[in-house]
């Protein structure tokens, strides 16, 4: 019986997400929606899986931007605004998720050969646990987001 490259590839999957064990932070549906104009940030958003201990995501690294910051969305009276912070928290054997709205990461200055259907490898530091490195899809500015929200 032959299996179809969709469902070879989700069995690799399914396989590789057996190696991680209690004591691992992983990350889950990481992708980055480009700019809609040219020159403005492309922002990635993905979903934190904490282990057994404490701990903050400090830096999210890519090779294709010239800088990031991770930023919150806030709302005040019925006004959004985004503001840079410092540091994620991840506390034991949490989720914390970076979604449109909420946390996210701002790519800037975002090489012009990324398009839409790439990868782009994220690499996310944390205290007191080795660094990262995930690779996330790039859709386009309007499209819909590839994972859906859990």
């Amino acid at each position: 019986m032959k299996l179809a490259p969709v469902a070879l590839a989700l069995a690799a999957v399914a396989t590789l997400s057996g190696c991680q064990t209690q004591d691992d932070i992983y990350v889950t549906d990481a992708w980055v929606r480009l700019a809609a104009v040219e020159g403005r940030p492309a922002a990635a958003y993905f979903t934190l899986h904490g282990y057994s201990k404490d701990s903050t995501l400090i830096d999210v690294a890519n090779p294709v931007s010239l800088r990031t910051e991770i930023h919150e969305t806030m709302t005040h009276d019925n006004m959004s605004t985004m503001a840079a912070i410092t540091a994620v928290p991840l506390p034991a054997k949490s989720t914390v998720a970076f979604t449109p709205g909420g946390k996210h990461v701002m790519l800037f200055d975002v090489n012009p050969s990324v398009k839409p259907g790439s990868t782009i490898p994220l690499t996310l530091t944390f205290t007191g646990f080795p660094r990262i490195e995930v690779d996330a899809v790039v859709v386009a500015a309007g499209d819909p987001a590839p994972f859906k929200d859990k």
